[in-house]
């Protein structure tokens, strides 16, 4: 606090452009500036009048990436609102109509990939349904009778908790 009030005397007194940058043991860091000029400016004076290059051209570079990268984060955003159906209003029949292939090509490798989905779920059942006739044959070969119908229904009978009883001649139990 006492550093930033000398650096206001100055201003004052001297009408001088003052700008400190203050890092604190723990990292932290407290920027003060004259009210009529940035940390920019000044140190941009402070490069002319000196000669020192404090931001070399790597840095330049990677400012301007920095700055690249933005717009063109805001520019997919508002692409992705438009995807959406939102900020549409202000687009012409021809930005409307790329929108739409786009829908529809997405909707397309959409529908592709179910499909894909869809035949790979149909073979794995097959799989389970051949081996399960293949089990069932060799319960046959070993002499064990398939039973789950009588062993179902003395389970149904035995437990309480079902509210009805499995009656053997229902005509829908066939």
């Amino acid at each position: 606090r006492g550093i930033i009030k000398k650096a206001l005397e100055i201003i004052v007194l001297c009408d001088a452009h003052v700008s400190l940058v203050i890092f604190s043991t723990a990292g932290k860091m407290d920027v003060f500036c004259s009210p009529r000029a940035t940390v920019d400016q000044i140190l941009s004076r402070y490069q002319q009048n000196t000669g020192n290059q404090l931001w070399d051209a790597k840095h330049e570079y990677l400012k301007q990436e920095v700055e690249r990268i933005k717009k063109e984060n805001d520019r997919l955003r508002i692409k992705l609102r438009q995807l959406k159906g939102e900020d549409i209003a202000s687009l012409n029949h021809l930005e409307l109509d790329e929108i739409e292939r786009t829908l529809e090509d997405g909707l397309a490798n959409i529908r592709k990939k179910q499909m894909d989905c869809w035949k790979i779920h149909k073979k794995q059942i097959r799989a389970m349904e051949e081996d399960n006739q293949s089990l069932a044959w060799s319960l046959h070969q070993m002499g064990v009778e398939d039973d789950t119908k009588g062993i179902m229904r003395e389970y149904l009978q035995r437990d309480s908790s079902f509210p009805f009883r499995v009656h053997p001649f229902h005509p829908n139990l066939q």
